[in-house]
């Protein structure tokens, strides 16, 4: 079976409804959507937690990114960046990196902001450059999407996003998006498998 993982971290629950709308359109493919978070850090140390969170997704391993036929990366935007969770995990990568594990598999990003202007396309760039460090080929979500030319939220050709407007609700352009992004995802990731 074809798997994907839709990693992510979600703050206030945006980013985490997205997570959901993109698996859908992978599992739409056939494919199965595996759903992954990474925990909170602390500002002064690091932070211990549970291998199990107490509710939502699991917490991501390195397993996961090395048994992965694709990856769905996404996370709010902090000050036009990724947030620190997700850049602490991706840190941690090296050893996926040195074996090529994600080479020449397929990925997309996305996020989340609080505001018009909040920085979401250079999130999803930053989101981008560990992913090519990994060898990984970027997906984004084509002119041919009619949801990515008429929406009036979010949504942009580097991958999805969310604009929240004190909002976590999804317009239904975002979710189309998400779940358009999830299925080109996986359709490729099979392609890529069969050749």
């Amino acid at each position: 079976m074809t798997q994907i993982l839709v990693l992510y971290y979600s703050r206030d629950g945006a980013t985490k409804a997205m997570a959901q709308h993109i698996a859908r359109g992978i599992e739409s493919t056939g494919c199965d959507a595996i759903l992954r978070t990474v925990p909170n850090i602390s500002t002064v140390c690091e932070q211990t937690v549970a291998d199990i969170p107490e509710s939502g997704s699991l917490y991501a391993s390195l397993d996961d990114l090395n048994h992965c036929d694709g990856l769905a990366l996404g996370s709010p935007t902090h000050f036009g960046n990724m947030a620190a969770p997700l850049k602490y995990f991706i840190d941690h990568t090296s050893a996926a990196w040195f074996s090529g594990a994600l080479c020449n598999k397929p990925a997309v990003v996305f996020t989340s902001t609080g505001s018009m202007h909040g920085g979401q396309e250079s999130t999803l760039l930053s989101m981008m450059l560990p992913l090519l460090h990994h060898g990984m080929l970027l997906l984004g979500i084509p002119s041919s999407e009619d949801a990515l030319r008429e929406t009036q939220t979010g949504g942009t050709p580097y991958g999805a996003s969310h604009v929240a407007h004190n909002q976590s609700t999804l317009s239904q352009d975002e979710k189309t998006l998400c779940f358009a992004l999830g299925a080109r995802l996986a359709k490729t990731a099979l392609k890529l498998k069969d050749s």
